[in-house]
């Protein structure tokens, strides 16, 4: 991928991210709230953390010291 798609693809990672985490908020404040969905809400929300950090490891490269 060249490095303009991969910040893009961070972009709509992040912006994904955001967007559960309110989702996971707001369904917290409900009353007799799924347990179930919220619970895949942050499966979801785990595997979106751990794409980003795989699409910054492809942008920032390692220097070694």
């Amino acid at each position: 991928m060249e490095e303009a798609e991969l910040r893009a693809r961070l972009e709509a990672l992040t912006h994904e991210h955001r967007d559960l985490d309110a989702a996971i908020d707001a369904l917290r404040g409900l009353a007799g709230h799924d347990q179930i969905q919220l619970a895949r809400l942050k499966k979801r929300k785990l595997r979106l953390r751990d794409e980003i950090a795989v699409v910054q490891d492809y942008l920032i490269p390692d220097i070694i010291a």
